[in-house]
């Protein structure tokens, strides 16, 4: 074993995977890390002791909108990205996905060449982009402009695929009515993560994207065809297939808890956590603006003018409090969606999403949902 320069002590350990009661976390000498049983805790290393909780690696979010009080949208540059960095890594987000909302083609080039530059630049976190739009349902376009939405063509396909030769991780959100199987597989095979959402597609509409290429669904249940006893829709389709990874915003407030259960009852370890945070996310402020509308932040809720979710006021933290507390979900898995979930989906995942490799450390207290970063 490598020298052993210090000891975290008086929390349980959760590894990405598993929670390991009554262990400590060793860091080694070169910087890797090693979950041993107290019995094997070595005499001479620094300790440092914990009050309860647990240690884990750095959350990993798939669905980061904004933070620090702006918009990706707003503003599709370096410095924005900078400042989304600071706001969700001190909540403890290690590693995220910034995420477009449907826009101009111009504001999506714009948003990829940001993103480029950004990691060219070493900001910190910041895994590839997902474009969430503007290949969407009007029908369930959320809080996404109407006028902004339309089919896939050439050029944006295009556009895409250079994305895809410059970052590790490109997630696109589509709905299966504005792209075809065709274009779902060309992306597919380039190394793009397919996800659908904000369709109202019927269920044989969504298998067939599935079989495509596509295999995620985006913040799943909102903002897509529910499920009927004879129309299955997109939330069916999602929970009848084990391959299909599925986001999920649990603030209490998007989906029902019961509707939680179920769906974590229905499909093991496929279903992760996403923020879908907004500029709202390590600031203060009260209102912001998406695609020239007004975004008002109140009571844990973000929505337009007219009471339509744009958003959610939501940290990782406070998304795994829920799911113990309200859903009745165990620390072990509830923590284990906030970090491996998210990596499974990811085409590079940098080392995140496990104790031995994240280049961050948490202590979390689930009950309260505070997160303190570590290193």
């Amino acid at each position: 074993m490598s020298e052993i320069l210090k000891v975290f002590t008086g929390a349980d350990v959760h590894d990405g995977y598993r929670l390991h009661k009554g262990a400590v976390l060793a860091l080694l000498r070169g910087g890797s890390r090693q979950v041993l049983s107290l019995q094997e805790m070595p005499e001479g290393c620094e300790k440092v002791a914990l009050s309860g909780g647990v240690v884990t690696p750095g959350f990993v979010d798939l669905q980061v909108n904004g933070g620090g009080g702006m918009m990706f949208n707003e503003a599709p540059d370096v410095a924005t990205l900078r400042r989304m960095s600071e706001a969700h890594r001190a909540t403890g987000v290690a590693g995220f996905l910034p995420t477009l909302i449907t826009d101009t083609p111009e504001c999506t080039a714009a948003a990829v060449e940001a993103v480029v530059h950004a990691r060219a630049e070493n900001v910190p976190g910041i895994l590839g982009i997902h474009l969430e739009g503007p290949h969407l349902s009007v029908a369930r376009k959320g809080a996404h402009d109407a006028a902004l939405i339309r089919p896939m063509d050439d050029a944006d396909l295009a556009l895409i695929l250079g994305a895809a030769r410059q970052l590790p991780n490109v997630m696109v959100t589509v709905a299966p009515e504005t792209v075809s199987c065709a274009q779902i597989s060309a992306m597919a095979e380039a190394g793009v993560i397919v996800s659908l959402g904000h369709s109202d597609a019927d269920y044989e509409s969504c298998i067939a994207a599935f079989d495509a290429g596509a295999r995620c669904v985006t913040h799943l249940f909102n903002a897509m065809s529910q499920m009927g006893n004879r129309a299955p829709g997109l939330v069916g389709a999602a929970l009848a297939r084990a391959d299909m990874h599925a986001g999920l915003i649990a603030d209490g407030i998007h989906v029902h808890p019961a509707s939680m259960g179920n769906a974590l009852a229905a499909k093991g370890a496929g279903v992760f956590l996403v923020s879908d945070a907004m500029a709202t996310a390590g600031s203060e402020i009260e209102s912001f603006a998406l695609n020239g509308r007004t975004v008002f932040r109140a009571e844990g809720r973000l929505t337009l003018s007219d009471g339509t979710l744009a958003g959610a006021d939501l940290e990782m933290g406070r998304a795994v409090q829920v799911l113990m507390q309200s859903v009745g979900v165990p620390l072990e898995r509830a923590l284990a969606m906030a970090t491996s979930g998210p990596v499974a989906v990811l085409r590079k995942a940098e080392g995140l999403g496990k104790i031995e490799t994240s280049d961050m450390l948490l202590h979390c207290d689930p009950e309260s949902g505070a997160v303190q970063v570590l290193s």
